[in-house]
């Protein structure tokens, strides 16, 4: 029973080598986005999305996703981690880094590993310091949702100045289309002498 025990969890630690966790994706990217996205890489396995059931929807997500060995995964970080990766036209830029054993939540138990919970008497000597670690878990909640909240409001308005160069660029050409479609182009070539 040992000996599968091992042989599942060596498996399991393959997988993760062939693994990349993806971070900043925006909310609207899809499992079908990213696999398209990264098909160039190599054969894209498995994706799955990570559900984050803490803050609001509209936070960047982040995946795991899953090639078809460990060298199409190295290359993802290496090219990933060269220079910011664009997707589905995101102003946000997706970051990359190698998947850790803690990341999966399908991941075997290790072998010959045992985990022990007790509840802390309020008497005893460690009560206090969970006191303290259960106050400063929340104060580092509040300082990650304030972070989080500033950061969505400077890629909204990213996203509106990009909305607002591209109106911008689209008058411009259209402009430029209908001064070339009713001849005021031709004339003032032929008054300018060009």
């Amino acid at each position: 029973m040992e000996l599968s025990a091992e042989a599942e969890y060596a498996a399991f630690e393959e997988k993760v080598k062939r693994t990349v966790y993806l971070d900043n994706l925006s909310p609207q990217v899809t499992a079908a986005v990213l696999k398209a996205a990264l098909n160039q890489f190599g054969n894209v396995t498995n994706v799955q999305i990570i559900p984050n059931y803490t803050g609001p929807e509209n936070i960047p997500r982040c995946a795991l996703v899953e090639m078809e060995n460990s060298k199409q995964a190295r290359e993802i970080l290496l090219e990933m981690g060269n220079s910011p990766f664009m997707m589905s036209g995101q102003p946000r830029p997706v970051r990359a880094l190698p998947a850790e054993v803690d990341m999966f939540e399908d991941r075997p138990r290790k072998p010959g590993r045992r985990i022990i919970f007790c509840w802390l008497d309020p008497k005893d000597p460690d009560f206090e310091v969970a006191k303290k670690l259960k106050r400063l878990t929340r104060k580092h909640a509040a300082e990650a949702s304030f972070l989080l909240n500033h950061q969505l409001e400077e890629e909204e308005k990213l996203a509106n100045q990009q909305a607002e160069t591209l109106q911008a660029n689209y008058k411009k050409y259209d402009l430029m289309e209908s001064v070339l479609i009713d001849g005021s182009a031709k004339r003032l070539e032929r008054h300018y002498n060009m």
